[in-house]
């Protein structure tokens, strides 16, 4: 067994690891929860030490901590927050509902590191926790690990994602294809616009959140206990806002509602919806490339994708779709995280949510994918796909749909049995057309031009 040592708390003694950072209150809830092997994304860990160094700037700055304790708890957090000791935050996400054993978890390491490293004794909850619960904590954390993580990690990797489809569709400016509608064959487009059709909803996936994001950056913190801000300091949240702007360039402000911060999650069920619009994006894009790569003898054959890997074990020269494939799984799995932060989100009674710990999960970890994703289908996907400019035209020509463009001309019932006449014969509509009206060859073609038709309009 590992030499321990003892701990003590308001409910007495218990064994804690010599070795371990963390002491009594942690420990409790290393024994009581074990129900999964999941733990708190790092990034929430980094938010909570964040929200302790800018508590205890602002508390010295208020008096209400001696500069000395102040300043080791601030190193202490610094150390955390830049990556250290993250074996020492082992609580199970499956905990107490506010979040209060990875909030003591986070106090009793800083306690611990701040005493080392000053001399001084310093308690997690009088010192570290001074004028906080984890009640407004929690979901402060929440907000913060958000922000951030979609400020300094998804945004760019959107706008990155916006950029490869862009570049790639000009590339592909003058391909004209067969539209698809039902996944039938429609009106021609060419492949710029299919792709400047993916980089807008990127696009307007990026907007979004940057519509939310000021909701994001309005904080509970100070409301402590319910929202009265009860043993904090009336300046204590305009003096940790201001600290936290400082530290972190981003503008933080108080809720105009604590009340609201600490017992609702809304906003983090907004939040998870714009995580999910964006994997609606990502998987309708990922779709749209497993379709068009799809034969590549006996599917549309539109375009190549890159072959990394070896697509089967038993069928020699497979090659699959494996970044669409996995890209799509990371936008089901988002879909599920929403499903998850929707439920948790209603379980705020009265005047606290008890689902914080796994609000949090979920929507970090659906951050992280969408972040991820969007730099997978990018690189290894978008970037890298060869158009097949001789099968597109093939489909092309034999599209009966272009017969659209003669309804001005002949009406949509006498160019319905052109199309249907082509169909049937398999031949190119062009020649239907000839043989059943008398526009005359050199009218039909022009009207009938598949890259005309991609302007729209009625023909000239």
């Amino acid at each position: 067994m590992k030499e321990a040592r003892l701990e003590h708390d308001s409910m007495g003694d218990v064994s804690v690891p010599a070795d371990a950072l963390y002491g009594a209150q942690t420990q409790r809830a290393i024994n009581n929860f074990k129900l999964s092997e999941l733990r708190m994304p790092f990034a929430f860990i980094r938010a909570v030490a964040l929200i302790k160094y800018c508590a205890a700037e602002a508390n010295a700055e208020l008096e209400l901590l001696s500069a000395d304790k102040a300043d080791a708890i601030k190193q202490a957090a610094l150390e955390v927050f830049e990556g250290q000791w993250q074996k020492q935050f082992p609580v199970d996400i499956f905990q107490t509902g506010s979040g209060t054993s990875t909030n003591m978890n986070v106090n009793e390491v800083l306690a611990q590191l701040a005493s080392r490293g000053s001399g001084l004794t310093i308690h997690p909850n009088d010192d570290v926790n001074l004028g906080q619960s984890s009640n407004d904590v929690i979901p402060t954390a929440i907000q913060i690990s958000a922000a951030r993580r979609i400020t300094r990690k998804l945004q760019p990797a959107l706008s990155h994602l916006e950029s490869v489809i862009l570049s790639k569709a000009d590339q592909l400016h003058d391909i004209v294809k067969t539209g698809r509608t039902h996944l039938m064959d429609a009106m021609p487009l060419t492949m710029q616009q299919e792709l400047q059709t993916w980089a807008f909803q990127v696009k307007q996936c990026q907007q979004r959140l940057d519509a939310l994001l000021p909701q994001l950056q309005a904080l509970p913190q100070g409301g402590t206990a319910i929202g009265t801000g009860i043993n904090s300091h009336p300046q204590f949240a305009e003096r940790f806002c201001a600290s936290l702007t400082s530290f972190t360039e981003m503008e933080f402000v108080e809720s105009e509602n604590k009340f609201a911060g600490i017992a609702s999650q809304d906003l983090s069920v907004a939040t998870m919806g714009e995580l999910a619009s964006i994997a609606s994006c990502l998987m309708k894009i990922s779709n749209d490339l497993r379709w068009m790569n799809s034969g590549p003898l006996s599917g549309l054959g539109e375009i190549e994708l890159q072959a990394l890997q070896p697509g089967s074990s038993i069928m020699p020269g497979k090659v699959n779709p494996v970044i669409p494939e996995a890209v799509a799984m990371t936008c089901a799995q988002v879909f599920g995280n929403q499903t998850t932060v929707s439920i948790a989100a209603q379980s705020g009674n009265f005047q606290l949510n008890v689902m914080l710990p796994v609000i949090a999960y979920n929507l970090l970890q659906a951050t992280e994918l969408m972040t991820n994703a969007s730099y997978a289908l990018a690189d290894q996907a978008i970037q890298s796909f060869t158009a097949n400019q001789q099968q597109v035209q093939k489909a092309l020509d034999k599209n009966p749909i272009l017969v659209t463009a003669l309804n001005p001309e002949i009406g949509y019932e006498k160019a319905a049995e052109i199309a249907k006449k082509a169909y049937q014969e398999k031949r190119p509509v062009l020649d239907v057309a000839d043989e059943m009206t008398d526009l005359g060859r050199d009218r039909l073609s022009s009207l009938l031009d598949p890259k005309k038709l991609t302007s729209g309009g009625l023909a000239e």
